[in-house]
């Protein structure tokens, strides 16, 4: 056997081949000189192998996307005169006709500016080497165009403010005209026109004001960034004339309503013309100024200069359209089966017979045609063929609220004149008006 032959061998000899064996075992379990290669080496061209990286490396982490700081611009600002084109401006604030051409076709609203009209401002901010950085024009007290410059363009985008409403009230005491109170108690032009327009078919602006009539108003405040930008709606209103007061609150639908939700519109104007004052009133005992006989003057003659305009009092349909020796240029409206209204001694007729009219429509212009003795609208109201006073007859009511609509009203109603009331209590004695947060 080959152990018994090796254990007779000499002991040196043992020993020898042990350690021979021992290296050659050694040297078989070492990897071969391709395993021992570098990594890069086994990766072939073209194959995709995986690769474990640590995303968490700083240096693979996106960077922060802080802007740049960039040096304060030195800004310009202009008024668009009349005349003028974007090329006069962009020429007057130092700007090229090349860089006017890349901005104007960037975009939709860069495009825009080429709508320019009289009293817009834009507003030019260059950079320290006098390239135009940003354009600014303001469209509204709410919205702002801004135009800025990117790498080789410009790009827009439209910047709203938040408009805060809040509630304002005014009060005044009549002592010389409704105009002037109006005006001291911090009222704007439009506001007082609108007042006179809610209350103007129970009251006549022109004649029926006293001294010591009052009224009160509550109406919307808008605030952007803490300044007034205008005013709002008229929310709710009393007018207290010859004794008798009116109110008027606004529904959600944008119509006035008395607390009860009675339509403060008629179905009728009570002067369907802007007059200067009333020369003849209704008189059935009147004499002629022309004849000097006894004739009854079944209307009322509004003065005003010639050429103003009638309006239709009501809705209706035109029963005559024509001209006579007496009457002038004239125009009668059916109504209805019960109501006629008559305009008498135009300058020019508006409308023919047959024709269908709304309330408020020129029927014609005033002047002095036909037996008169100088420039006036004589106006006359039937009711079931008998003539009435225009000024103090009671006119028919538009559509009023009914059912749900009306409980609903009344509760929105009672709240608005809650408010009204205790805002008045808070400005008792004086005329200034009083801002108060609706939040």
């Amino acid at each position: 056997m080959p152990f018994r032959k090796l254990a007779q061998l000499p002991k040196i000899h043992q020993i020898l081949i042990a350690t021979i064996s021992a290296l050659i075992v050694l040297l078989l379990l070492l990897p071969s000189p391709d395993n021992m290669a570098p990594a890069d080496r086994k990766f072939e061209v073209g194959k995709a192998y995986p690769v474990a990286v640590n995303v968490e490396t700083p240096q693979l982490l996106p960077a922060e996307s802080t802007p740049l700081p960039s040096a304060p611009l030195t800004w310009k600002k202009h008024t668009i005169k009349s005349g003028e084109s974007l090329a006069v401006v962009f020429d007057k604030v130092g700007l090229s006709p090349a860089t006017l051409y890349r901005l104007v076709n960037a975009d939709e609203g860069t495009r825009s500016l080429t709508n320019l009209r009289p009293g817009d401002t834009l507003k030019f901010g260059f950079d320290e080497n006098n390239d135009l950085v940003q354009l600014i024009k303001p469209n509204t007290a709410t919205d702002t165009l801004v135009i800025t410059r990117t790498a080789d363009s410009f790009i827009s985008k439209e910047e709203t403010k938040t408009v805060d409403t809040q509630l304002n009230f005014a009060k005044a005491t009549i002592t010389s005209s409704f105009w002037n109170a109006g005006d001291k108690a911090g009222l704007t032009a439009n506001q007082i026109m609108e007042i006179a327009g809610i209350f103007g078919w129970d009251i006549d602006f022109a004649l029926d004001i006293r001294g010591g009539d009052k009224f009160s108003v509550l109406f919307e405040e808008q605030f952007v960034e803490g300044e007034s930008i205008g005013r709002g709606n008229i929310l709710a209103a009393t007018f207290t004339n010859l004794g008798q007061t009116f109110t008027a609150v606004r529904s959600e639908d944008g119509k006035y309503y008395d607390k009860n939700g009675n339509a403060m519109r008629k179905a009728f104007l009570r002067s369907p013309i802007n007059f200067r004052y009333v020369s003849s009133n209704f008189n059935p005992r009147r004499l002629h100024p022309v004849t000097g006989r006894v004739k009854a003057h079944r209307g009322t003659d509004y003065v005003a200069p010639v050429g103003t305009p009638i309006w239709a009092a009501g809705d209706g349909i035109v029963m005559k359209s024509s001209y006579n020796k007496f009457n002038g240029n004239y125009v009668f409206i059916r109504h209805s089966s019960t109501y006629i209204t008559k305009y008498l001694h135009m300058t020019k007729r508006k409308v023919k017979t047959g024709q269908r009219v709304k309330q408020g429509q020129t029927v014609g212009t005033l002047g002095g045609t036909g037996r008169v003795t100088g420039p006036h609208l004589h106006y006359e109201f039937l009711v079931n063929g008998v003539h009435k006073n225009p000024r103090t007859v009671k006119l028919p009511q538009a559509e009023s609220l009914r059912g749900k609509q009306k409980t609903a009203f009344k509760k929105h109603a009672d709240k608005r004149l809650n408010q009204l009331a205790q805002f008045s209590n808070l400005l008792a004695g004086t005329n200034s008006p009083l801002i108060i947060n609706q939040g």
